[in-house]
């Protein structure tokens, strides 16, 4: 199985920067695509940014420019910068792995809070 643990999810004021971490653990043979996913109370979960193991992006229109994600592969890891916070930023951020175990899956982490408040 694949564990991914997520970390880095804060209080921060409005314009500040927050940096999400996601480990991937377990029995791996390789990672695929990987991303960041983010559900605000009564909202359904949406994408924010995903990224190939060769490292091509795509990211929401409502965090280009402000949003960046990379990947380290030797550590099985994903980042998202995050820079000029909003409100409306705030939610659970979720990160998603694309996995060949036994077969190639879809995993996800268990989330980190993000809020952004004055």
């Amino acid at each position: 199985q694949v564990q991914l643990v997520e970390s880095g999810g804060d209080l921060v004021q409005p314009g500040g920067s927050l940096r999400l971490s996601c480990a991937a653990s377990g029995s791996i043979f390789r990672l695929y695509a990987m991303g960041w996913y983010r559900q605000a109370p009564g909202k359904q979960r949406e994408l924010v940014a995903r990224i190939s193991r060769g490292g091509s992006t795509n990211y929401a229109d409502f965090v280009k420019g402000r949003f960046t994600i990379s990947r380290d592969n030797a550590k099985n890891t994903v980042y998202l910068q995050m820079n000029s916070l909003k409100p409306e930023d705030t939610a659970v951020y979720y990160c998603n792995a694309e996995a060949l175990v036994a077969g190639i899956g879809d995993y996800w982490g268990q989330g980190t809070q993000v809020t952004v408040s004055s």
